[in-house]
């Protein structure tokens, strides 16, 4: 062999293994990627464990004080219920924020309760549900950030052409319900 036709095999040579390695890269990325997404609900569906166990103590925490708001312990359960049904990340992204809502509703209805207000089992609970609340929401963020690079990394060239023979498909985003947006209506039922 010449030592031209040695130059030119060893470029090819490392073209190959470079463009090999670059795909190969390419594909690690993404299969983490997705495999991120996947953790980061499962780490959602976590705190949703934690709060969806939490519930039925704070109920009966409340009941003996709140006997006339029987419609607010129907939408927690109709919530958690919702909950316990879905199937998907949609579904379960939704009746998570009839959930949260119903929480909501729950909690301020409390506030016209002084001696529920005082009530340490009561204060330690909503203290612990609204610390998981927020760690829901930080890890929805979370979510939601690793969708976006995911969706982003697939329709971008030359990941495209990986994700195109990987046939990955854009992941949906976890997204406020249009009535987390708007005010919530608080109607308190007259003790006697």
């Amino acid at each position: 062999m010449h030592p031209g036709e040695i130059l030119w095999a060893a470029v090819i040579g490392f073209a190959v293994f470079g463009t090999v390695g670059y795909g190969l890269s390419i594909y690690n990325g993404l299969v983490a990627l997705k495999n991120n997404i996947a953790r980061s609900w499962a780490n959602i569906d976590v705190l949703l464990k934690q709060r969806h166990d939490e519930l039925p103590k704070l109920v009966s925490t409340c009941e003996g004080y709140m006997q006339h708001e029987r419609a607010i312990f129907d939408k927690l359960s109709e919530a958690r219920g919702a909950l316990a049904a879905a199937r998907n990340i949609p579904e379960r992204a939704e009746a998570e924020g009839m959930l949260s809502r119903a929480l909501g509703n729950f909690f301020a209805v409390a506030e016209s309760y002084p001696d529920l207000k005082a009530n340490a089992s009561f204060l330690q609970l909503q203290s612990r549900i609204s610390e998981i609340e927020n760690q829901i929401a930080d890890r929805r963020e979370f979510y939601n950030d690793t969708v976006t690079t995911f969706n982003t990394r697939i329709q971008q060239m030359p990941d495209a052409i990986v994700a195109g023979w990987l046939t990955l498909q854009p992941a949906e985003l976890f997204k406020a319900d249009e009535s987390d947006r708007q005010d919530v209506e608080i109607q308190f039922a007259k003790a006697g």
